[in-house]
């Protein structure tokens, strides 16, 4: 390999690279830059600003691992500081004095990647941190770095150098080196299959299950590990995990499910293991493989943070007959034990479930959105009537009265409203999809078309995707034949799950959930006068309270759901949601331009990117600057976005298109309106967050960029 992945001009020894977490990665991005690796440190640090937006990526033992992938990445690289003084990255423990950032290429190759993992893999080993401590120069930092990701091969031992071994005398030390070395092995073994395992001392099966040593089986554990890069946290993950087994005396075997490659963990490992952990921050792929099995789920940190804890409670789970067990791809619904035994609480999966549903929806939406309103530019809003006709009586060789404008605007409604009536079924079966995996989708589905069917909506769509995904899982629980386990997830589960949720669906709840739906569009066509701006506030307040999170998706998803080109009430709400979800990017980037000081060097280059993306209608512009402080931005970004909304509906604005911001002004009625209310928006929020900050600069490092996550 030409390029080393660190070379000592990427190294910087007791530096004082800025006050917070933001300035050292841009730091380092220059630096990266600066040698040659990069083309653009800017885009190199929003990079890594994103991953941490995500989760904070400082680790117990005062060590950051900041990383990312991008395209202005040009070799893949590792840029390493230690900092004096340190600097908090969100490390339960405290700030970090040794930080990595790790930088792939958007197309980084296996090899690459197996090196930057393996780098990962020794920052949880004691040992190496010290030595990184103690190194006097960068010399030595690149050399020490070096042995890791690049280790000396292990010498041969012949058969008959095996033999004299194993007939010598077993003293503590030969045992301990033994057992070392057959550990670093199984290591080494992993780089190349991504399957890591554990190989516990050799007394160690005895006392885990047979204290008198009698040969009887050794106990096992099976794990995944994944984080959203899939660069660093996955790999530390798993040999944090497999340290543990060595200590506890249990076998190990963990599939990582990174960047660098991964070896699916054998059906005979799996069927062995006495429980499972899921140590993730992403879905575990292939889950149906683990069904029945007492399951352990968390983030991927806390396999970090607590491994000797997991591997407890996946041991203990796997004698409870009370535990929560995998059942197609979700936990089973053994709330208590779940959350006694470290999985995850039914509130944080129920919103995790619905934000699947949500996310999985939105391409729908944008998609078809947008080609509505193409349509009405070219044919005008009289098209909505008639535009199935228009298609099929017409070509473009035998065009319509109007042309064709007419003909192709008619086209574009078409297609967008044919990809637009999949918003409801596509939410519908794809919470149903992260209830119970792929057996969910047909049955979730079906509900979400029973749901448009029924008149009951956008409701309807999350009920009945509720109920399909349940009854996929409780009918995957049932206990059959196992020459039939095969016809369960193609056949039997959705066969009966559709049945079940179809009968309810109609049968029960369909006209109550209609009744209520047609009742709250009623309700918000008779508003007017104060009642509509009261609306218009708590849109603006939920679309700026999390820039992207739950709340911003339920607000916009109520928004979307009842988008009617005849009905003005919803046009009136769209407009608000999307006004409202603008003002944070670029009352962010009017707050740095007007006050530069108050803001880092990286807050300053964030708050130029903050205009395009807040007219572009992406809010998540603003997380870097909330994240580093949320308890300023957040709530002045809240009062814009109120002012902005409460504007919008006193003034009637309306908006038929479900995205786009600046780019389908042409759907806009009443375009003065929506800009004299963004504008407002805009300047109160800059105005808060400036006055906030003026009147006391937020302590350096005080908030991780974790904290947006929580929020």
């Amino acid at each position: 390999m030409t390029d080393r992945i660190i070379i000592t001009d990427l190294v910087t020894l007791d530096a004082d690279l800025g006050a917070d977490s933001t300035e050292v990665i841009a730091a380092l991005a220059q630096r990266l830059a600066r040698t040659g690796r990069a083309t653009d440190p800017t885009a190199v640090r929003d990079a890594a600003l994103a991953r941490e937006s995500q989760s904070a990526t400082g680790l117990p033992g005062g060590i950051a691992i900041p990383h990312c992938r991008a395209a202005a990445i040009t070799t893949p690289s590792l840029v390493f500081a230690r900092l004096s003084p340190k600097v908090a990255f969100g490390a339960p423990d405290g700030p970090a004095d040794l930080v990595f950032l790790i930088a792939a290429p958007e197309g980084a190759g296996a090899e690459h990647m197996k090196l930057l993992s393996s780098l990962a893999r020794a920052l949880v080993k004691p040992e190496f941190l010290a030595t990184l401590r103690a190194a006097a120069t960068p010399d030595e930092i690149v050399t020490l770095v070096d042995g890791v990701i690049n280790p000396e091969p292990e010498p041969a031992v012949s058969t008959e150098q095996a033999a004299q071994q194993a007939n010598s005398p077993a003293t503590p030390d030969s045992r301990s080196n033994a057992a070392s070395t057959e550990s670093a092995a199984g290591t080494t073994a992993a780089s190349s299959t991504g399957t890591i395992r554990s190989t516990p001392p050799p007394d160690a099966g005895a006392t885990a299950t047979d204290p008198a040593g009698g040969g009887a089986a050794q106990r096992s554990i099976v794990a995944v590990t994944a984080c959203p890069t899939g660069i660093a946290h996955t790999y530390m993950a798993a040999d944090s995990l497999v340290a543990a087994g060595e200590r506890a005396g249990v076998r190990v075997q963990v599939e990582t499910q990174g960047s660098s490659g991964s070896a699916p963990l054998g059906a005979s490992d799996i069927a062995e293991a006495v429980a499972v952990i899921f140590a993730t921050d992403v879905g575990v792929k292939g889950r149906e493989r683990f069904a029945g099995k007492p399951v352990i789920e968390s983030g991927v940190k806390r396999a970090i943070n607590e491994p000797d804890v997991m591997v407890r409670e996946a041991l203990a789970a796997g004698t409870d007959p009370h535990a929560a067990v995998v059942s197609g791809a979700a936990r089973s619904e053994s709330g208590a034990a779940a959350a006694d035994s470290g999985a995850l609480g039914w509130g944080t999966r129920l919103r995790q479930i619905l934000l699947t549903g949500v996310s999985y929806m939105i391409p729908f939406v944008a998609a078809g959105g947008l080609l509505i309103a193409l349509g009405f530019l070219l044919g005008g809003y009289q098209i909505s009537g008639n535009a199935k006709n228009i298609v099929l009586d017409n070509s473009l060789t035998d065009l319509p009265a109007g042309g064709l404008g007419t003909y192709l605007g008619a086209v574009l409604f078409q297609i967008g409203s044919l990809a637009f009536s999949f918003l409801v079924p596509a939410l519908a079966g794809y919470i149903a999809y992260a209830i119970a995996d792929r057996p969910g989708l047909a049955p979730g589905f079906t509900a979400g078309a029973v749901a448009v069917f029924v008149g009951a909506g956008f409701l309807g769509g999350l009920v009945g995707g509720l109920i399909a995904g349940f009854a996929a899982l409780w009918i995957a629980k049932l206990s059959i034949p196992q020459w039939a386990r095969g016809l369960m997830p193609v056949v039997v589960i959705p066969l009966f799950a559709s049945l079940v949720v179809g009968a309810i669906m109609f049968i029960v709840l369909g006209k109550p959930l209609a009744a209520v739906t047609s009742g709250l569009t009623h309700w918000l066509n008779s508003l007017s006068g104060t009642s509509a701006i009261a609306l218009g506030i708590i849109l603006g307040l939920m679309m700026c309270f999390d820039l992207g999170g739950p709340v911003n998706k339920a607000a916009y998803s109520f928004a979307v759901a009842g988008l009617d080109v005849n009905d003005a009430a919803s046009l009136k709400i769209m407009a608000a949601v999307m006004a409202a979800g603008m003002v944070p990017p670029l009352a962010m980037a009017l707050s740095t331009a007007l006050r530069p000081k108050l803001f880092t060097t990286a807050e300053r280059e964030n708050g130029k990117a903050a205009w395009l993306l807040g007219a572009s209608f992406i809010s998540e512009g603003a997380i870097p600057f909330a994240a580093a402080d949320p308890l300023r931005v957040i709530p002045s970004m809240m009062a814009g976005g109120a002012v902005t909304g409460a504007l919008v509906m006193a003034t009637g604005t309306t908006l038929s298109a479900p995205h786009g911001g600046i780019f389908v002004f042409f759907a806009v009625g009443g375009l003065a309106g929506f800009l004299l209310a963004l504008a407002a928006g805009t300047v109160v929020g800059a105005a808060c967050v400036t006055a906030a900050k003026q009147l006391r600069k937020p302590r350096a490092g005080a908030a991780s960029p974790a904290a947006l996550a929580t929020v």
